[in-house]
Parts: C-alpha cells; sequence; structure tokens
C-alpha cells in the first residue's frame, strides 16, 4: 500500500492532529528565519497565525488553488464531528481543521514540495 493510500484511510481528525503539527512547524521555521528573538514574543507571533481564525481565512485562500483530491480531503476535515472550543467560531473552527486535515494529508503522503507551495501562499496573505 502507498503512502497516499495509508493517508486517504485515516479519518480526517487523525490527519487534522498530524496537519495541526504540520503547519505550527512552518510558521515556526518562517519565524526562527527572521532572526532571533525573546521566545514569549516568537510564541505570540505564531499563535497568531496558528489559531482557528488565521487558520480558516489560509483556507480560503487556499480553497480555488486546491486539486480535486485536495478538497476532498479539505472537506473530510471540515465535516468531520468534533467538538468546537467554547471560545472558537465553529465556522471557523470547521475550516481550520479542514486546512490542518489537508496540511496532514500532504505530510503524510510525502509531497513537501506541494505542502510548502502552499504555506508559502498562506503566509505571503497571513504571515508577517
Amino acid at each position: 500500500m502507498d503512502d497516499m493510500t495509508k493517508a486517504r484511510q485515516l479519518s480526517p481528525l487523525t490527519l487534522a492532529f498530524l496537519g495541526d503539527a504540520v503547519f505550527e512547524l512552518h510558521v515556526r521555521e518562517r519565524l526562527a528565519e527572521k532572526g532571533s528573538a525573546p521566545v514569549g514574543a516568537l510564541h505570540r507571533r505564531a499563535v497568531n497565525v496558528v489559531c482557528a481564525k488565521a487558520q480558516s481565512v489560509a483556507a480560503e485562500l487556499l480553497l480555488p488553488l486546491l486539486t480535486e483530491e485536495e478538497l476532498t480531503i479539505y472537506k473530510r476535515g471540515r465535516n468531520s464531528h468534533s467538538s468546537v472550543p467554547k471560545n472558537a467560531d465553529p465556522s471557523e473552527y470547521r475550516s481550520a481543521t479542514g486546512l490542518e486535515a489537508l496540511f496532514g494529508y500532504l505530510h503524510l503522503c510525502g509531497d513537501r514540495q506541494r505542502e510548502a507551495e502552499l504555506f508559502e501562499t498562506v503566509w505571503k496573505e497571513i504571515g508577517e
């Protein structure tokens, strides 16, 4: 079984679990590339990009660029049944979960080039 088939068989919330870390790693790498800064400041900057609201904006930016397969994965994540934190907007949270599922899927498939390409699009719009 190839990596893509294995990734497709995982639940969307499992993909989102991994994708949350993948997306945050991209953000942290970008922030670190800018040079040393106080850790608290770096953390605040990262949180501004990895929060549900910002990830929802990121998803909207990427939707027109997604392949049919990527869109299917995004929708599986967005439509998955999970509890939404009290302080989060349900629509934004679900959209963010879809984005995370997409990044988890791309990572598991080993498509680092596409992962980086999509992240670059997001970073240009909502990064620092």
